[in-house]
């Protein structure tokens, strides 16, 4: 057993780490809550979310297998780890993304509410709060995105199509995040880390408004006693993401080829080189058909449940780890 000095130590500690806690800022630990359950979901759903840019960026060597053939053959090609290369790029992201998101929707949410009262409170606020958080996210962490699409893509490939491509148009072989920033950087500076922002933007905008302008349009039409349950935040979570991420698909692909191309593969080969959004759009359209500007949508449906029920899961329990109190919905 014990004795009494230790006890009392241990007491104290515990005290000291409860008043750290409880003076750490509310919106610190929503930052800390959002990041982990970010992290939670991203790690899940990885051999998804990469056999998704594969059907967007490979059309060649994944274009025609459907979801648990693409699985299958990147095993054989990469082993059970190349479910994950680019998800530490991918993570790095997310948390970072996941806390400035939501600190960001509240604050301007908060904004919005206290200078422009003509525009009410209801969805419409959620629509342009969501929207302006959804860029400033973006542009905060798209260097990340842009290296984990570029982790994601390389595939040992034994195809000969493939070893011609590589032959003729090599692509960097990257050895993680921080050589790809190098690559990138050496290519064509800070602007080559941006590379494809702008449809991202294009893409985002509407989807993170949309995403919180259906979520919060969904419960204000139920029984406010019903709010608070999991069940329901599921349920319009995934009507939002899946209703959001349908319209605004096409523009996620075009930001993948944009992430990927190669100088040398447009030079040598004649291939056209996409430069902006809707000439992306018109290129991916002319080229490769337009089924390709929906390649990996499948993948979205079947990722989005599971992705918003551990995220949901995960952001709960840190709110009860982290004693977050409930906070109200209208910041006047």
């Amino acid at each position: 057993m014990g004795t009494p000095s230790q006890g009392s130590a241990a007491v104290t500690a515990a005290r000291v780490d409860l008043c750290a806690l409880d003076l750490m800022p509310v919106f610190a630990k929503e930052m800390i809550a959002g990041g982990v359950a970010g992290a939670f979901s991203k790690t899940a759903i990885a051999p998804l979310e990469r056999v998704k840019i594969l059907l967007q960026t490979r059309t060649n060597e994944f274009g025609s297998l459907g979801v648990l053939k693409s699985l299958k053959k990147l095993r054989q090609l990469d082993g059970v780890m190349g479910f994950y290369k680019g998800n530490g790029a991918s993570v790095m992201r997310i948390v970072p993304y996941a806390a400035l998101h939501f600190m960001a929707y509240e604050r301007y949410r908060c904004w919005i509410l206290n200078n422009c009262p003509s525009l009410g409170t209801g969805p419409l606020v959620d629509l342009l709060a969501g929207s302006a958080s959804g860029g400033t996210a973006v542009l905060c962490t798209y260097p990340l995105d842009l290296a984990r699409t570029k982790l994601a893509f390389q595939v040992n490939s034994s195809d000969e199509l493939s070893r011609a491509l590589k032959r003729g148009s090599p692509q960097p072989a990257y050895g993680g995040i921080i050589d790809v920033f190098r690559c990138v950087y050496s290519e064509g500076g800070v602007r080559a880390l941006y590379r494809g922002v702008g449809p991202t933007l294009m893409g985002i905008l509407p989807y993170a408004g949309l995403k919180f302008y259906i979520y919060e349009g969904l419960k204000v039409h139920v029984p406010e006693d019903y709010r608070s349950s999991v069940t329901l935040k599921l349920s319009c979570g995934a009507a939002a993401g899946l209703f959001g991420q349908t319209l605004t698909y096409p523009l996620d692909v075009v930001r993948r080829q944009m992430q990927v191309q190669n100088q040398q593969q447009h030079e040598q080969f004649g291939a056209p080189r996409i430069t902006g959004t809707f000439q992306g759009l018109v290129s991916i359209k002319q080229t490769q058909g337009w089924k390709q500007l929906f390649a990996g949508l499948s993948l979205n449906y079947i990722k989005v449940v599971p992705s918003v029920a551990i995220g949901f899961t995960a952001y709960d329990t840190m709110k009860h780890l982290l004693k977050i109190p409930p906070r109200e919905k209208n910041k006047v």
